[in-house]
């Protein structure tokens, strides 16, 4: 089948509805989880300051293969900022090692380049191991989905929504922070959604700075995103932690 030549919504509905890990999910009370897609460095010095400055961790999903380069979404992270990001507290946490296009990358490519991130992880930090992905660029073809279940607990998709009721462990949702640089209310309502629902909100952005990328925010919108969500009530944190709650069945 030649997979890029379907239109996109055929492809959407293709990775939510084939190739899913359902999980009914069952909270005591509301979790907001922050992540940070392909690791620019300004995402730790500056996100993840603002998330520490409140007791709170993120998630870091990188790409090793864009170690100590430039990409779309910024200067990317050097190797001393693993070693940064793991005493702050933070989680690392997979996006490929070449930054694979979800889609038209085929499965076996994927999963390759999931080891070769594994490999240069375990070589840069021995001991550290990477419990979630963050599917790159574009949403998963279904036996992409099927391969990465074998290596991650969750991986992570985009839909601008939460979590809640039966999940896809293969695709969970998140919410891309610069979707609303220009309206802040669609964050407030999915925050008090969230905590109404007691559902688990997974906020995602790329870089965080005074310039950001289009893919990016900047320190005051994060830092709003940031107070109003632990204003709501709701434990704050990282995706591996928040998987693990008892409550989740």
């Amino acid at each position: 089948m030649t997979w890029h030549y379907l239109p996109a919504p055929a492809q959407r509905r293709m990775a939510q509805w084939f190739g899913r890990r359902p999980c009914r999910m069952k909270l005591e009370s509301p979790v907001i989880s922050f992540t940070f897609d392909d690791f620019p460095r300004s995402a730790l010095t500056n996100g993840g300051a603002i998330l520490r400055e409140r007791g709170f961790a993120g998630t870091y999903y990188a790409s090793l293969g864009l170690m100590g380069k430039t990409a779309p979404t910024g200067e990317m992270f050097e190797p001393e900022d693993l070693d940064q990001l793991i005493k702050q507290g933070h989680e690392l946490a997979c996006h490929t090692f070449d930054h694979c296009d979800s889609w038209e990358t085929s499965p076996a490519e994927f999963e390759t380049s999931i080891l070769r991130n594994r490999k240069a992880v375990a070589e840069q930090l021995p001991g550290v191991t990477l419990g979630s992905l963050s599917y790159p660029i574009n949403w998963p073809r279904p036996q992409t989905k099927r391969a990465v279940a074998r290596y991650f607990e969750c991986a992570r998709g985009g839909g601008q929504t939460f979590n809640d009721g039966i999940v896809d462990l293969n695709y969970l949702k998140a919410f891309f922070i610069e979707q609303s640089r220009d309206g802040f209310d669609a964050v407030k309502q999915t925050i008090d959604a969230t905590a109404r629902a007691k559902g688990w909100l997974i906020f995602a952005t790329h870089d965080v700075c005074d310039a950001p990328t289009r893919f990016g925010c900047t320190p005051r919108l994060f830092e709003q995103v940031v107070e109003c969500s632990a204003k709501s009530g709701a434990a704050v944190l990282p995706v591996s932690k928040a998987l693990r709650l008892k409550a989740m069945s």
